[in-house]
């Protein structure tokens, strides 16, 4: 047992001798000044050494450890060279810059076989238990030479065989990512780093994976990784996750895709990998997934679709079924990714639109418009133009929006909605105006009409146009004429916004020609004229053109005419 004891105190004398002499060496390299980029590149390489060691030296090592031993004093002899290199140079006392080019080149090539050994000794198990699991982390005015010393030295932790110190190094890792950019760009330079971490998405351990998931959803935040990302082939670990992982890495997982996917170049890649059957398998029905990770899956596929080919495969595999479910589901952020999903499948798309009509998608968001409905003022307003955008060239869309309570929600929300909702009911009242005969009757006979002719007075212009325009469609109906004149205030309204010195005139191209419209009939005549607003209307046939001046003539024809010009000349 003393025997033993002597031999494990010896290996750690020659352990921290190796230690201080890296530490010597980094500090005397600062002071070289020739052959400046190769000592550049020697210094990293014992930075990443040192890193190797001390992270061995706050570790057990398993007795009988010759594998450490042998590379400890393998070591020890390189740096021996290194230091007689150093001090040459220091002194300009080399032979010839060649010669001392090729051996500053050997010294290089050791040192990687020396950071290359320790890969086979954390996986021989030798390295049991950590102690000091991080270095302190550097401050916020550390220069990058302090901070590149510290991500390196996370990077020697999170190979050595303890689970806990990989844990603890990746959490430490992705909290300085987190909180300052230039710890990225630096792991970028660190040579296998990211490649490292990508590895840990296959870990068996959850936490390690998890943490390992993190780190790369960080990682594609920033756009100078994300070609690294998928030049490293991180596509297939990350669907692999999203397989099997637990609910936390498939988060990470999920939202790093989203990041990469952005650019379409990456989408084929995620397709190849089985990556669109994972991501609708986290979308289906009966996942029992938690809602942010369905969101996630939703808003990654939403980049697929830009490829045609991916949503064709969708289709065919029912994605349309299961988002529709989403949508009659209770969580807002799961009906809110869905909604969005399918408004991009269904851009452009009519097979698509007819698809999503048949599955019952438009009821499925007329259901969320019901002012009964406990939902948001977000996810009204992505259902109304979700409606409008699927259903606006479907007649067979059309019948079942007039049949399941569409009209009277919109007009709700006309009278009685927020500001924002107001007028995406407006626009959706103005589209559905456009679409039949047989909608514009239902429409007045619901009472749009006096909504719309209070939106003529709204500070906005294009809200008092789309009004405008909305009114002068639904007035082609001989029945809404006759009920839009029932009411006196309706037709002095109208009046009122003719007036050259009404400020939120409109656009009277479009006030003209619902006045017009009305002059058809012989009660809006009557009421027109013994409103007190013919001087404004006679005005307007001066300025305004032939539209105005029509509405005079008529105005002023057959058993009219006596009646206006006692008007005119009292």
């Amino acid at each position: 047992m003393g025997e033993e004891a002597s031999i494990r105190q010896h290996h750690q004398s020659r352990l921290s001798e190796a230690i201080l002499s890296i530490s010597s060496l980094i500090s005397l390299s600062h002071s070289i000044k020739v052959f400046s980029a190769k000592w550049q590149s020697i210094r990293i390489k014992l930075e990443e050494l040192f890193s190797n060691l001390t992270a061995i030296e706050n570790c057990e090592t398993s007795s009988g450890n010759s594998s450490l031993s042998i590379a400890v004093e393998s070591i020890l002899g390189t740096l021996r060279s290194c230091d007689e290199l150093a001090n040459r140079c220091l002194r300009f006392s080399y032979s010839g810059k060649l010669l001392m080019q090729s051996d500053l080149d050997i010294l290089s090539a050791k040192l990687d076989s020396h950071i290359e050994s320790f890969s086979d000794i954390y996986s021989e198990g030798l390295l049991t238990q950590s102690y000091a699991i991080v270095v302190p982390r550097p401050s916020v005015s550390a220069s990058k030479d302090d901070m590149r010393f510290y991500i390196t030295d996370l990077l020697s932790r999170m190979k050595i065989g303890s689970s806990e110190m990989k844990k603890q190094a990746l959490i430490a890792f992705n909290e300085v990512i987190e909180d300052d950019e230039r710890y990225a760009k630096i792991a970028v330079e660190i040579d296998g780093l990211i490649n490292f971490i990508v590895k840990f998405l296959d870990f068996q351990d959850g936490e390690i994976q998890e943490a390992a998931a993190k780190s790369v959803s960080l990682i594609a935040g920033f756009n100078f990784c994300k070609t690294l990302l998928i030049g490293l082939g991180t596509i297939g670990p990350l669907i692999r996750v999203l397989e099997s992982g637990n609910e936390v890495s498939k988060e990470y997982a999920a939202r790093c895709l989203m990041k990469v996917t952005e650019n379409s170049d990456n989408v084929w890649s995620v397709s190849a990998h089985g990556g669109v059957t994972a991501l609708l398998k986290l979308c289906s029905h009966g996942s029992h997934c938690q809602a942010p990770l369905v969101s996630l899956a939703c808003s990654v596929l939403k980049n697929l679709v830009t490829v045609d080919e991916i949503k064709r495969f969708m289709v065919e595999e029912g994605a349309i079924t299961e988002l529709v479910e989403l949508i009659r589901s209770k969580d807002e952020s799961a009906q809110i990714s869905s909604l969005d999903l399918l408004q991009a499948m269904a851009f452009s798309d009519e097979s698509v639109r007819e698809t999503i009509i048949k599955e019952g998608g438009i009821r499925a968001m007329v259901r969320v418009l019901d002012p009964r409905s406990p939902v948001s003022t977000k996810i009204r307003e992505i259902a109304l133009r979700g409606i409008t955008n699927i259903c606006f060239s479907s007649e067979n869309s059309i019948a079942i929006l007039m049949n399941c309570a569409f009209i009277d929600h919109i007009l709700y929300f006309l009278r009685y909605g927020e500001v924002l909702v107001q007028e995406l009911a407006l626009k959706a009242a103005f589209w559905l105006c456009g679409t039949s005969e047989e909608a514009k009757k239902v429409m007045g006979d619901a009472g749009f009409m006096p909504v719309l002719v209070k939106f003529l007075d709204s500070k906005s212009f294009e809200v008092r146009e789309m009004a405008a325009e909305t009114l002068s469609n639904m007035l082609v109906v001989a029945r809404n004429r006759k009920k839009f004149v029932q009411s006196d205030q309706n037709v002095v309204m109208l009046l009122q916004m003719l007036d050259p010195t009404e400020v939120n005139s409109g656009n009277k191209k479009l006030l003209l020609s619902i006045l017009m419209s009305l002059t058809s009939s012989n009660s809006a005549r009557k009421k027109i004229i013994t409103s007190g607003y013919m001087k404004s209307i006679e005005k307007l046939a001066e300025t305004e053109g032939p539209d105005a001046k029509k509405i005079v003539r008529k105005l002023s024809s057959n058993r009219f005419r006596g009646i206006l010009n006692g008007l005119w000349h009292s």
